[in-house]
């Protein structure tokens, strides 16, 4: 499979944000419409989907009219688009127990893509320099390497930003008081990175250090910066908003810089980072389309639907065009104040159930 689908090494060369509308949706596109046309020919469940919408891929030019799988998909099927001992690791979605997960099936090649991307993105917000690193986890999260849980894959996939890596909670999740007290005199006056999921920084991160700062033990993350993501979904039954998250964390520990971002295990490297001024920002290779859901028409600016996300990465399944199971809306393109060039969204949650099985039922009479 040479270069010649629009090859992602020349993209690799972009800065990450520095295409505008009409440039963007030319590079990606090529990429993009080369990706389907080589999941068509390597992935016989792919193909099916295809024929179902009746698209014929010789004939597309944008990537808006490329058809595209609901995430549930990689639930019930298995979809990949290279022999299976090119595998190297299998990760899955953070179903909940007894749930069914996702399995997204990687190669050497798209996972090193994976990796490449996501030091791109994240190193134009932090820096390139490697910094001293908490992880706002329990390390028994990263045990299994061949099953990486979606947890387990952010973890280690931001790790390269990280030297000296600490985890703050122990396995029973508790805060690690001792460990991270001496991982801040080890490093006082230094820039630290802080990663972690958003529910679990609240519940036993923020919480802890809240009755540490009431019994009058303060620590100071005021050279922090953190990194988190993993959605609101558990943090909507707190009430506790965007706002509130930052706010309350800068009281109890001073942290300043935090950025938010949404991504998702099916399209792992390619995720949207949020900005100073709170908006999620797609890259060079990806991008976001918001549909209707009653005929997955596209959303105007400012208008509600469903999302849509599309990764330049994947080579070794099919994950390039999916739909999400998020409602969310494009705020502007290539107009942020905060300078980066694309389209910048906000997420309003999960669909409801009725919405989503509609969407899957467009799909229902195929397999």
């Amino acid at each position: 499979m040479g270069d010649g689908m629009g090859g992602f090494e020349e993209m690799l060369e972009l800065k990450p944000y520095s295409l505008e509308k009409g440039e963007k949706e030319r590079v990606l596109g090529e990429r993009l419409i080369g990706l389907s046309r080589q999941h068509y020919g390597a992935c016989e469940e792919y193909q099916r989907v295809v024929d179902a919408f009746g698209v014929d891929l010789g004939r597309v030019n944008s990537y808006y009219d490329l058809p595209f799988l609901p995430v549930r998909l990689f639930k019930e099927l298995e979809l990949r688009s290279v022999p299976e001992g090119e595998i190297v690791k299998t990760m899955t979605s953070s179903g909940t127990s007894g749930q069914r997960v996702s399995k997204i099936y990687v190669d050497r090649r798209t996972a090193g893509y994976q990796q490449k991307v996501l030091v791109k993105l994240v190193s134009s917000f932090t820096g390139n320099a490697r910094m001293p690193m908490m992880i706002l986890d329990c390390p028994s999260v990263v045990k299994n390497r061949a099953m990486f849980s979606a947890r387990g894959a952010g973890i280690l996939g931001f790790s390269i930003f990280g030297r000296d890596r600490v985890y703050g909670l122990d396995d029973e999740m508790r805060l690690d008081v001792e460990g991270v007290v001496s991982f801040l005199e080890r490093h006082k006056g230094e820039r630290i990175f802080l990663f972690g999921f958003t529910f679990m920084i609240w519940q036993h991160f923020y919480k802890e250090l809240l009755r540490l700062k009431e019994r009058g033990v303060r620590l100071d993350l005021s050279n922090g910066i953190l990194i988190h993501g993993g959605g609101w979904k558990r943090l909507e039954s707190e009430a506790v908003s965007r706002r509130e998250f930052c706010d309350r964390l800068g009281e109890v520990c001073g942290l300043k810089e935090i950025h938010d971002y949404y991504g998702m295990v099916e399209q792992t490297g390619c995720i949207y980072m949020e900005c100073e001024y709170g908006h999620l920002h797609a890259s060079v290779f990806s991008d976001v389309i918001v549909r209707r859901p009653e005929d997955f028409s596209v959303c105007g600016i400012g208008e509600k639907g469903i999302i849509q996300v599309v990764s330049a990465i994947p080579e070794s399944y099919p994950g390039h065009c999916l739909l999400t199971e998020d409602e969310g809306m494009i705020l502007g393109e290539d107009d942020c104040p905060c300078g980066r060039k694309g389209k910048y969204f906000s997420v309003r949650g999960r669909l409801k159930n009725a919405e989503i099985r509609g969407c899957s039922d467009t799909y229902g009479g195929n397999f």
